[in-house]
């Protein structure tokens, strides 16, 4: 189990709903798939990393600042020697050419190896700061098994995707013992984590315009019926529990809408499909504490 596990982004959770529930202007919609992609591709190399039976500590999405500079790293593990790795989750051909990357269509991309060079240079930064002198190793790893780089550059820290079982392998063989000072800086760093990032710009929304109504988990359909104690999705059959579809819905509220009070009103009117407000207060009132009385009531 990670000491730091990776958790969807409000930014990514925010676009992932409207997507849902409004047209997206086209430059937010490119945006949302290229997050949407970068948080898979980071999940898959978490899945890699869970296997790790070495002695290590691993930190999943950190948002760290240091001398008024923010910078994030996708996966760190703590061994005797910090491992940094930005994970890429580029499909296609792609080609390097001069210190680029360039895509198929010859369209110059963020370099990753300055994205990495410039991460762990901060780290350091935030590890000499704060007393703390481990040595580092940085990596770019390529996690889509459909990725190729053409004119590849030799000596540099690139995991490629046919390179990533015998790495870990070997990674994962390498002698090392913690000590608690490893284990101090893996708290600090979770401590020093930013929840909330100051580049969180999304488009802007109204409530009236969301479309409402429950959403399946599976495949965003809108097409879900309620049948009992269950909603069944009608396109693709995955059912889930009113009362879970409730819960799912209330979280959405509060994160499309932190201001709102959550009231039986609101969530009748959001999740549509629930026939019956008592049905919706009993559930509220089993998972959220009551402020306020009679009509004046909410939900925290």
């Amino acid at each position: 189990m990670p000491f730091k596990s990776r958790v969807e982004s409000d930014k990514l959770k925010i676009l992932s709903y409207l997507n849902t529930r409004i047209e997206l202007p086209e430059n937010d919609k490119l945006h949302y798939l290229s997050l949407k992609k970068g948080f898979e591709g980071e999940v898959m190399f978490d899945l890699l990393t869970e296997k790790l039976q070495s002695d290590c500590l691993i930190l999943n999405d950190l948002l760290l600042k240091v001398n008024n500079t923010t910078f994030q790293i996708d996966t760190l593990i703590i061994e005797e020697t910090l491992h940094v790795f930005e994970v890429k989750n580029y499909k296609g051909d792609y080609y390097y050419e001069s210190g680029n990357f360039y895509s198929k269509s010859v369209i110059e991309i963020l370099n990753p190896m300055d994205q990495l060079k410039r991460c762990d240079s901060l780290l350091r930064q935030l590890l000499q700061k704060n007393g703390f002198n481990f040595p580092t190793e940085a990596r770019v790893v390529f996690i889509n098994p459909e990725f190729t780089l053409y004119q590849a550059p030799k000596n540099k820290p690139i995991i490629y995707p046919t390179q990533l079982n015998s790495f870990m392998k070997n990674f994962d063989s390498t002698p090392s013992k913690l000590t608690s000072r490893h284990r101090k800086l893996a708290e600090l760093l979770v401590s020093l984590h930013l929840t909330k990032s100051s580049f969180t710009q999304v488009p802007t929304y109204d409530y009236d315009l969301l479309k409402k109504g429950i959403t399946c988990p599976a495949c965003h359909s809108f097409s879900v019926s309620v049948e009992a104690r269950n909603c069944i999705c009608l396109d693709c059959g995955h059912e889930e529990l009113v009362e879970s579809a409730v819960l799912r819905s209330v979280e959405e509220l509060k994160v499309l809408f932190p201001g709102m009070k959550i009231t039986t009103n609101v969530v009748f009117e959001w999740c549509k499909l629930i026939e019956s407000k008592t049905k919706i207060s009993r559930i509220l009132k089993k998972h959220f504490k009551v402020r306020g009385y009679g009509q004046w009531s909410y939900y925290e």
